[in-house]
Order: structure tokens, then sequence, then C-alpha cells
């Protein structure tokens, strides 16, 4: 994702590491659900367990290639729909290739599952900015940057949303 962010972040860094919780069972080209289709269906290809996906659509997303970075991880999301890893992932693959309401999706379900995962709120709050949905998106970015003050990022896109914010009011109330 861009706004300062090339990628998950870290404390000390502004980095963060990815967290793998890809599950063992994916791992081992289980899937849960068992189901198994070509390369442009919705779950792993033959030989292909989800964990490789995973791997794969970080490369990808790591080398640039968000499109093809979203087409492999929205397989691994379709076998491990619970994955946080897999869907912060995809959701960087989808802001990255400017589907906004998607990579919101996205994040939204990781939030929902964990409220406190601050670049979860982070990517959902920059997303809902780009859907132009500001005042969800200062929401999220406001808790995003209460969990991690030290983050300058995220204190940048809250000024920035809440400024857009500012600004359309001034112009409504002039129009008005």
């Amino acid at each position: 994702m861009s706004e300062g962010s090339s990628g998950s972040r870290d404390s000390r860094s502004g980095e963060k590491p990815v967290r793998p919780d890809v599950s063992e069972g994916a791992r081992a080209g289980r899937t849960g659900g068992g189901a198994r289709s070509g390369p442009a269906g919705p779950g792993p290809a033959e030989g292909e367990d989800t964990y490789s996906l995973y791997r794969r659509g970080l490369d990808l997303l790591g080398r640039g290639s968000a499109a093809a970075a979203a087409q492999v991880l929205a397989r691994a999301a379709a076998a491990e729909p619970d994955s946080r890893s897999i869907l912060e992932a995809l959701g960087r693959a989808q802001f990255d290739t400017r589907h906004y309401e998607a990579a919101a999706g996205s994040f939204r379900r990781i939030v929902e599952a964990s409220p406190s995962d601050d670049y979860a709120q982070f990517g959902l709050g920059l997303a809902l900015a780009r859907s132009g949905n500001h005042g969800a998106a200062a929401e999220h970015l406001a808790l995003a940057a209460a969990m991690r003050p030290d983050l300058r990022h995220y204190t940048e896109a809250l000024r920035s949303v809440r400024a857009t914010l500012r600004a359309r009011a001034i112009a409504e109330s002039g129009q008005a």
C-alpha cells in the first residue's frame, strides 16, 4: 500500500512482519473444505498448497506485481478464509491495484476478528478514504493512530482525512 506503506509494518523500523498464521493444514495441502480446482478456480491447484500460494503471492507483491499477487492471494483466501496473514496480503494487493472497496472488505474481515490489529485498522481506513468514505476512514485511522502513536504515517493519514472532512464541511456550509 502507499501512504508510507510498502508492506507490513514493524514497531522499531516501520516494518511489521507478516503474521504467518496460515494453518498447518494449509501448509500440508489440506484446505479445510477439501476443494481443489485448476489455476483459475477458487482454491489451490492439484499439487499446490495454500501456503505455497501465500508465499508466491507475497513474492509477487514484493516485486511490484500487485495484480498477479491479488489473483494468487484470492485463491489462497478462498482456501483459508480466516487467515489474517492471507487477508492482509490480499488487502494490500487489492489496494495497490486500486480495488479499494475489495481491499476495505479484506481489511474489515481482519478488524472484525481482531479489532486491536493496528495495521488492519490502518489499511481499512486508507481503503475507505480512497473509496470516498472519509467519515468511516477517520474512525479507523484514529484507532490505528491511537494504538500506535509512534507510527507517523498513521497520524499523517488521519490528519489528511480529517483535513478533507473539514474542507468538505466548509464547502458545504458555503454553498448552503
